[in-house]
Formats: C-alpha cells, structure tokens, sequence
C-alpha cells in the first residue's frame, strides 16, 4: 500500500494464548495484505484483572522468526526495554535483527512500566529512566558507529565493537517509546522518531495534536525527530487489549469503517508510522483492516 503514512500491525501479546504457527500466520498475513510493519511487545509477565497470569513470546527471538519469515515489511519491538538486557547486548541482538531482515529492523526503545515482571525475572526496578540514560548512551554509538566505551553507575563497557555491524549505514532507526519530559530530554538528541501509546493520548487525533505540541516544544534545534503513534481498532469481537479489562470512556473508538479518516487526521497532525492495536487481534481482523485502508492508496 501506497498512503499517507505507514501504517503496521502489532501482533497479539497476552490477549489469549496463541501456538507458534498461528503467530506465524498471523505475521504472514499482515505483509500479504499489504501493511508497512510488524510491531511485537516487550514484556514477560503480566497478572490479569481475571486472575490469572500470563506472558507472551520473548520480544528478540520472536522478531528474529518474522524477520526470517518476511521479505517487505519493517519489523520492530513496541517497545524493547532497556531494562530486560545489558545494553551492549541489546544492540548486539538488534544488529543480528536487522541482518536477517536485511535493514528492515526500528529499534523502539523504552525504560519499561510493569514492575510485575521487573521482581518476577530479577531485575532491578529503581532508577528506570537513569538507567535507560545510561543504556541510550551505549547502544547508539554501539548501533550507529559500531564501538564505544563507557564508565556509568549501572553499567561499564569497555572498547565494546560491534561486529558485525548492522545493515544500514549508520544502523537502524530508534524510536523512543515515551513522551514523559525526561525520557524526551534523553531521547530526542539522538532517536530518529518517538511514540505514544493509543491510551495516553485517548486514541483522538485532537490529543495526538496536543502530545505532539509538547514534544515540539522541547525538540531540540536542527532537530527532526518524527511522530508516531499506535491506535486502538476495535472491531466485532472486541474484548479488550488490556488483559480483558474495560477501556477508559475518554478512549475514542475508531473501527474499521472510520479508520480511513482517523489515519488521515493523524497524518494531517504529523503522524509518519502509526501501528495498529486490533481488537481482537485474529487474522480475520488483520484482513478486514487491511481491505478498509485500501482507500488510502494512491
């Protein structure tokens, strides 16, 4: 598809169980019907509303498979945290990423939320965001000259090479998963795009315009960093994407019916990749979206 922005699809992560054929598939028809990206979820844990606990597949083998598995679509974590790995093998995994995608691969990054999975995996917790300066501050020049050194608090790397070196010159595009101030005031110096999640801005264009004023206001100069932004698609079936809780009633409802003139709002804001939360999240779902964006080509 030819449109406006790209737009991408992010397969499921804790909705229902789903065996690893069926995520295959499901990754398989998101490029047959022509969408720009795949996106797959950071996480490891999570304790439902319902009662129950349950994780999804581990974020880097995962986007490895789908990297193998596909020849067009960009791929990306949504978002990786730099929490879960050291820093210098987080690039390490992202580089070998992008090879076996051949230079299809964004690196979303972010400082993680879900203490749950923090305790249940063993690490630490405190200081987040200090410790995602300190990762940014090696995976970038990891990612985008291939060496570094760097003496932190948290972390201590020395002439670190990164060999083989990603597909792209100058490595994969970041993304900052985060408009809170001071993740912005560490990413938007060296990240090549941010990103907010359809809840934190109520899935509306109008607070998408908001959000994107405040990072705006804060870019540095000479800067361009570009917008994107996931939305929640709710269709037939719907039962919700947050472990089965109920959504906020400021959560604007966008269906598939309204999508066209949504991704158009948000284009028109400055919205250059939104990536699609489809509830539920089946291949029929994928279908009937990718049919209605097809008025967005040309």
């Amino acid at each position: 598809m030819t449109r406006m922005c790209k737009v991408g699809v992010q397969l499921p992560e804790v909705e229902r169980f789903v065996p690893w054929p069926e995520y295959l598939d499901l990754a398989r028809r998101v490029e047959a019907a022509g969408y720009d990206s795949i996106w797959v979820g950071d996480h490891l844990l999570y304790d439902s509303a319902g009662g129950f606990t349950r994780g999804p597949y581990e974020v880097w083998t995962t986007l490895a498979a789908i990297a193998a598995l596909t020849e067009r679509v960009e791929i990306g974590p949504l978002v990786a945290s730099t929490g879960f790995h050291a820093p210098a093998m987080l690039a390490k995994q992202a580089a070998t990423v992008d090879a076996i995608s051949q230079g299809r691969l964004i690196v979303g990054l972010g400082a993680g939320w879900n203490r749950r999975e923090y305790d249940a995996f063993g690490f630490p917790y405190n200081r987040r965001v200090s410790r995602f300066a300190e990762a940014m501050a090696i995976i970038v020049p990891l990612l985008r000259a291939g060496r570094t050194t760097f003496h932190g608090e948290f972390y201590d790397i020395a002439d670190c090479v990164l060999d083989p070196r990603p597909i792209r010159e100058g490595g994969p595009p970041i993304m900052l998963g985060s408009t809170s101030p001071r993740m912005l005031g560490i990413g938007l110096p060296v990240v090549d795009s941010w990103n907010v999640w359809w809840s934190l801005y109520d899935n509306a264009v109008e607070r998408f315009v908001e959000v994107k004023a405040k990072v705006d206001a804060v870019m540095p100069e000479d800067r361009h960093v570009e917008a994107t932004a996931a939305v929640l698609v709710t269709l037939p079936g719907a039962k919700g994407r947050l472990m089965g809780d109920t959504y906020d009633a400021k959560v604007r409802t966008v269906t598939p019916d309204d999508l066209c003139d949504h991704v158009r709002g948000l284009t028109q804001a400055g919205a250059t990749h939104l990536q699609l939360v489809l509830d539920p999240i089946t291949a029929e779902s994928i279908d009937v979206v990718g049919e209605s964006l097809a008025d967005l080509e040309g």
